[in-house]
């Protein structure tokens, strides 16, 4: 088949941005796309190469990949799940996840990624908010929800991947009887296929619902920093979980829509070296590394003359890359690190590209092609270039989302006229270039994970001794921040470093391990506004 790729045939950028047309048909479907166009031409092509923990390794196929994930649509149709109902994946980087999302796309449902090291009150809203129909998870998963399955009356079918048990259903039995043929319901490119809950800033988490036009929306921005992706020979891997708009949509589906094989392994903890070892020896030529996992990369004896990686490209985003890592990226791998810039409800806008000189210290890079990118000010006028503004991209466009789940507010509050705000502050120099300068809410960007303290705070004072909590973040080396909470104890109760751990380990368990506040602090009485918000501005500062 001829290379699958969205950008025109030049390399120059502002012939790109001239000559750039969006091409999305009007019937699309992602399981269609990413797996059953290979599968019915070059079916034993590979799709997927699962490392498992011991060492040993799984080559999927996509006519393999087909035959699974239509068995499992069969499974999901058979137990009443339709167009538009809620497919909730709750597993870790393997090859069940790839079949899960194919699947719930061909069957018209909507799939519902969620990360495993959320705890039962995350995992509770997420689901319950959603109205979550059906549950693909491993025994984990379903220890977990056994907690809080009588809080999800529309959590009817649990199918588990470790077998049956506790209301769960054994993947490998369950698809054993179903049939291996199944024909995709005909969608829409505007159907919704997908959606990612973004963290709560001033409120609960909101679901960012996409249509199926998501991913060829997606793919200009993943082709421009990984140097004109796919190239022969090409292999993507990220430690980024799959359950996250980066893993999922900054490398999974956009590999598998153009044919290249994607390395799946599971971190339970990010090891340095075995990263280095996992990309040389299974071949890793394309790689999304967020700056944190890059500086503890960096932070582990060089990998030249000890791991014979050859990476063709590197993209990184979710935080701001910095100087040195940038530096040590080109030291370590001979190549430059592409930066670029979205967030989950419109990813990939901003990218650079060191191939065609679009690359700037201190920048995030150009708008990529088919987008419209500007900072702009509050009444929506474009700023000038130098003046600081928020970042914004204009509608209509094919990555942006079709809405939060039932919040029209919401939906409506993130846009000013046809520029959907981003709550991030930025400029623009006189070459084009845009450069992040801060947030405007009070979102948290710990480890490229985006973390608002509404959630964590609610949790905090669900904590018998917490009478007021606060979360912000804390500028950190090698996280960019970490979560650090001011606590009012209730009276009668004494600080100890006893009770800090305590309510650490308190929400560690209950949200994730990502959310959990690295440091605590005690304060007997919490800064508010006279109208009873919060002023996180002064704890910031103290942190």
């Amino acid at each position: 088949m001829p290379v699958i790729r969205t950008l025109p045939d030049a390399r120059d950028y502002d012939a790109l941005v001239r000559d750039f047309r969006w091409a999305v048909p009007d019937r699309y479907n992602i399981g269609i796309d990413v797996c059953e166009r290979w599968a019915a031409r070059e079916p034993g092509r590979l799709a997927i190469l699962h490392v498992r923990p011991g060492g040993g390794v799984d080559e999927i196929s996509y006519g393999a990949l087909s035959e699974v994930s239509n068995r499992l649509a069969n499974v999901l149709t058979a137990h009443g799940i339709g167009r538009g109902d809620r497919v909730a994946i709750l597993l870790p980087q393997m090859p069940e996840v790839v079949a899960a999302h194919v699947a719930t796309y061909k069957a018209g449902a909507v799939a519902l990624p969620l990360a495993l090291l959320f705890g039962v009150d995350a995992l509770k809203y997420r689901l319950g908010n959603a109205g979550a129909k059906a549950l693909i998870t491993n025994a984990q998963g379903v220890a977990k929800i056994r907690e809080i399955r009588a809080d999800l009356p529309e959590l009817s079918f649990v199918l588990c991947v470790d077998g049956p048990g506790e209301g769960a259903l054994g993947y490998a039995d369950a698809l054993s009887r179903a049939s291996s043929q199944f024909r995709p319901v005909d969608t829409s490119a505007d159907d919704p296929a997908m959606m990612i809950y973004t963290s709560g800033t001033t409120g609960p988490p909101k679901g960012a619902l996409h249509a199926h036009r998501v991913l060829i929306g997606h793919m200009p921005g993943i082709e421009l920093p990984h140097d004109f992706f796919p190239q022969p020979g090409d292999r993507f891997w990220t430690p980024a979980d799959w359950a996250w708009a980066g893993g999922l949509l900054d490398c999974l589906l956009p590999s598998l829509r153009c044919g290249v094989p994607v390395v799946s392994y599971r971190f339970d903890k990010f090891d340095p070296e075995r990263a280095f070892d996992l990309m040389a020896t299974h071949g890793v030529r394309n790689a999304f590394i967020p700056p944190t996992a890059l500086r503890m990369l960096r932070a582990a004896p060089p990998p030249r003359g000890r791991h014979d990686i050859r990476l063709r490209s590197i993209g990184s985003g979710g935080e701001a890359l910095g100087a040195e890592t940038f530096e040590w990226g080109k030291a370590a791998f001979g190549l430059t690190i592409n930066e670029f810039y979205g967030q989950t409800e419109c990813n990939l806008v901003l990218a650079s590209c060191a191939m065609l000189g679009v690359s700037k210290p201190g920048a995030v890079g150009k708008p990529v092609p088919g987008h419209k990118v500007a900072v702009i000010r509050q009444d929506g006028s474009v700023c000038a270039p130098g003046e600081v503004g928020q970042i914004a991209v204009r509608r209509p466009n094919p990555v942006m989302f079709l809405q939060y789940w039932e919040n029209q507010a919401a939906t409506d509050a993130k846009f000013i006229g046809d520029w959907m705000t981003t709550g991030d502050q930025g400029v623009v120099d006189e070459e084009g270039y845009v450069g992040f300068v801060g947030r405007d809410d009070d979102v948290i960007t710990s480890a490229g994970y985006r973390i608002g303290p509404s959630e964590i705070e609610d949790c905090l004072i669900g904590h018998p001794a917490v009478l007021l909590a606060a979360a912000v973040g804390k500028p950190d080396e090698l996280r960019t921040e970490i979560v650090k909470a001011f606590i009012v104890l209730k009276p009668g109760v004494a600080p100890s470093e006893a009770l800090a751990t305590e309510i650490q380990g308190y929400v560690r368990t209950r949200l994730s391990a990502h959310e959990y506040p690295r440091e605590v602090t005690f304060i007997d009485e919490m800064p508010m506004t006279t109208t009873g918000k919060v002023i996180r501005r002064l704890l910031r500062d103290k942190a």
